[in-house]
């Protein structure tokens, strides 16, 4: 990883891809959440991607693209604990593969650049009926939510757990803030973010010259005063809360969010990403071995662990009538975790399946791009291979006490309606 400040509160970071034949950049725009801006940042990408002042339709975006041995184009929003992203990538041919020696990195970056920061806009404003259009494919997202039954349980216990805290704004905005979403508010929602933004570019087989130099000139147009982001996180362990929704369906969902009370050390993070693989992010762990095989209590049970908020969560499908039975075996299985022992076979079983899926970052440009901006998010700048070396260092008292960090806040089932009461 080569990373360069840049000045207007920007950053280049090239990373290796010699063995692919095809390259990748994206722009990367991160300012703090807020509340109110959540619903416009959510349009905004999906609004970017239709074209801009170079190209200003989708028709002759596309006809563009097509020219460069058929390019692609993609924006996208997420949350990053407290933080709000605002990503658009292009992807196409390698500069060395082009068959008439066309300059593809420099095209692309135009392209590129030009969404980012050239939008099209008609008096000022994004284009009425654009706007228009992707706020009814918006609201029929948010809309249609609980029909992903899983990803909706989730997201329910994430909004009780973090309640009003900045890492608790909606992705994908609200849905009582659409209407005043006007094309004007959308291009003040644009203007924030160019003008406050910490800016991040990834560059991957791409000429790092080209992209750099674009780059500057945009940046060194724009009037910049990039805000503080907002640091990693955790909420306070408290007594946990319980709640149950009923809906139409017969398999149940369940969620437990956990928290480690304060953010974890680089030290406890190593140690976390291994401890979080032997509880239930492997088909080897504790979870998928005793919960799903051994008691046959859920359909599946499997965690995922993030850093910026220092949380742990477990979600599940699940028989309603085996709902709680299955709660009481995942935190029995935690709490085993956490006192101890660990065998060493099974500690290094894990080790083993872990560093197999690190050595996978580098099957694609996607994924290796992914661990870059979560170690420049993080600010630990650490490639897989120095994450594996400090991973085949971890004890199993390392796991053990990492995981005893860890206390419930919220537990969220979905059951068939008529089996509880909601709460």
């Amino acid at each position: 990883m080569q990373r360069k400040e840049l000045r207007g509160g920007a950053a280049l970071t090239v990373l290796p891809a010699d063995q692919f034949k095809t390259s990748r950049i994206t722009i990367n725009f991160i300012l703090p959440s807020r509340r109110e801006t959540a619903t416009a940042f959510a349009l905004l990408p999906i609004v970017l991607e239709r074209g801009y002042a170079g190209c200003p339709d989708m028709t002759r975006l596309s006809r563009r693209l097509a020219s460069l041995y058929g390019a692609g184009l993609s924006a996208d929003t997420s949350v990053q604990g407290g933080n709000r992203v605002v990503s658009i990538s292009i992807c196409g041919l390698r500069d060395r593969y082009a068959l008439h020696g066309e300059a593809l990195s420099a095209a692309y970056a135009d392209i590129l650049f030009g969404t980012a920061f050239d939008p099209y806009l008609v008096d000022g404003a994004f284009e009425p009926q654009a706007v228009e259009i992707e706020k009814q494919k918006l609201r029929e997202l948010l809309e249609g939510e609980i029909n992903n039954k899983r990803a909706y349980c989730v997201q329910q216990a994430r909004r009780r757990f973090f309640g009003d805290s900045p890492a608790g704004i909606e992705r994908n905005g609200y849905l009582d803030d659409l209407d005043g979403v006007t094309p004007q508010a959308l291009a003040e929602a644009y203007a924030e973010m160019v003008r406050t933004a910490r800016v991040e570019v990834l560059v991957l087989g791409a000429d790092a010259g080209e992209v750099e130099t674009r780059l500057l000139q945009k940046l060194d147009a724009q009037r910049r005063a990039p805000a503080l982001l907002l640091p990693a996180v955790a909420m306070p362990a408290a007594e946990a809360r319980s709640y149950t929704e009923p809906v139409d369906a017969v398999q149940g969902k369940l969620c437990l969010l956990f928290t480690a009370g304060r953010p974890l050390t680089g030290r406890e993070l190593t140690h976390m990403r291994l401890a979080a693989a032997l509880f239930g992010g492997l088909p080897s762990s504790r979870l998928f071995r005793n919960v799903r095989e051994r008691q046959s209590l859920c359909y599946y049970c499997s965690c995922a662990f993030s850093y910026l908020t220092s949380s742990l969560s477990v979600d599940s499908g699940v028989q309603p009538e085996n709902a709680a039975r299955a709660q009481q075996a995942i935190l029995h299985e935690l709490q085993a975790l956490a006192a101890g022992p660990i065998g060493e076979q099974e500690l290094q079983e894990t080790k083993l399946s872990y560093l197999g899926a690190l050595r996978a970052v580098g099957d694609s440009l996607s994924s290796i791009e992914m661990w870059a901006f979560r170690e420049i998010l993080r600010g630990t700048f650490e490639d897989p291979q120095q994450v594996e070396h400090a991973v085949q260092l971890a004890t199993a008292d390392d796991l053990c006490s990492v995981l005893s960090l860890f206390t419930l806040s919220v537990s969220y089932l979905l059951t068939k309606e008529g089996a509880a009461d909601g709460q």
